[in-house]
């Protein structure tokens, strides 16, 4: 019933509209360069949050975990990626892109129409309050680089929003959509030491993802962690937190579940480990290694490791 209504109400909207409705449209098509700016492939690299929230979801089906994909991975962050690449207007490499191309009118109309899409559907498949805990993620990383606020210009304030909402907030509005949960539910230890997890995990990776952006930052008065603390405190800022956070999985793992997903875990992450050491090995001989290519392979290698384990982790 209400997905008729739906339909109902979009026919009726769309039979109002003016006649040179397809002359505005045709105006806003998706371009090749809008589409290269949503960074659809580059969303993946932040899969890893919403496959731990799901595999620890008691009620997830396999529907459920394709629906939240798409509205996460193929709307939400496209729109946030397009929406801050409208406003950044970067001529060098940014995640996903080694040479972004100009940037295009309708990239902005794009990226609200994702977000539109994303909270209609958000609401009608997981609820109103999914939808509002979405709603809040958006506005908050349109803060990032929205000229009025630009927390990028926020040193160690936009890390704090960086790791909290693509972390703990992320992972617990996953499990508010999938399990039907409430916000108080999210105080439970069994879910705020996850969601820590992931606070500490973004944390640790995010400045690695800036440390070939110095010299663009610098030049528009962005003072991002990486650029504040250098390339080499870049690694040891990163190090600290990759060993704070393995721990605290180690401990999450062992209290809750046992030794096995502790073990698993650690094999899945040790290329990440391995590449991560290598890279400063490189770059403490070389500076000029902190580049596009090494960040993309050590995004991958992390990405990746973290999706193998956590698919693992739900199919058990």
């Amino acid at each position: 019933m209400i997905k008729i209504l739906f339909e109902a109400i979009f026919c009726y909207c769309f039979a109002k509209l003016p006649k040179d409705f397809v002359y505005v449209m045709a105006n806003f098509m998706l371009t090749s360069s809008t589409l290269k700016h949503l960074r659809i492939p580059f969303s993946v690299f932040l899969m890893p949050i919403f496959a731990f929230a799901a595999a620890r979801s008691s009620a997830v089906t396999w529907l459920s975990y394709l629906e939240m994909f798409i509205i996460l991975h193929l709307l939400v962050y496209p729109a946030s990626n397009g929406y801050n690449s409208y406003y950044d207007r970067d001529e060098g490499s940014i995640g996903g892109l080694k040479v972004p191309p100009k940037v295009t009118e309708d990239l902005l109309f794009w990226a609200l129409v994702f977000d539109v899409i994303a909270l209609v559907y958000g609401f009608w498949r997981f609820g109103a309050l999914f939808a509002a805990l979405l709603l809040g993620y958006g506005l908050v990383s349109k803060a990032y680089s929205h000229p009025k606020i630009r927390l990028k210009k926020m040193t160690w304030a936009a890390l704090f929003v960086i790791g909290f909402f693509q972390g703990t907030w992320t992972y617990c509005m996953v499990l508010v959509g999938l399990d039907n949960l409430q916000l108080s539910d999210c105080l439970h230890p069994s879910i705020l030491w996850p969601a820590g997890l992931c606070f500490a995990f973004l944390s640790g990776s995010y400045p690695m993802t800036q440390i070939y952006q110095h010299e663009e930052d610098a030049a528009r008065g962005d003072r991002t962690v990486s650029l504040v603390l250098g390339i080499k405190g870049t690694f040891l800022f990163t190090a600290a937190c990759f060993v704070l956070t393995m721990g605290g999985f180690a401990y999450y793992f062992l209290f809750f579940f046992g030794t096995e997903p502790m073990l698993v875990f650690q094999v899945c992450l040790s290329p990440t480990l391995l590449f991560f050491l290598y890279w400063f090995w490189l770059c403490h001989k070389d500076t000029n290694a902190a580049n596009f290519q090494n960040t993309m392979y050590l995004n991958l290698l992390s990405s990746v490791g973290m999706i193998v384990f956590f698919s693992w982790w739900l199919l058990l």
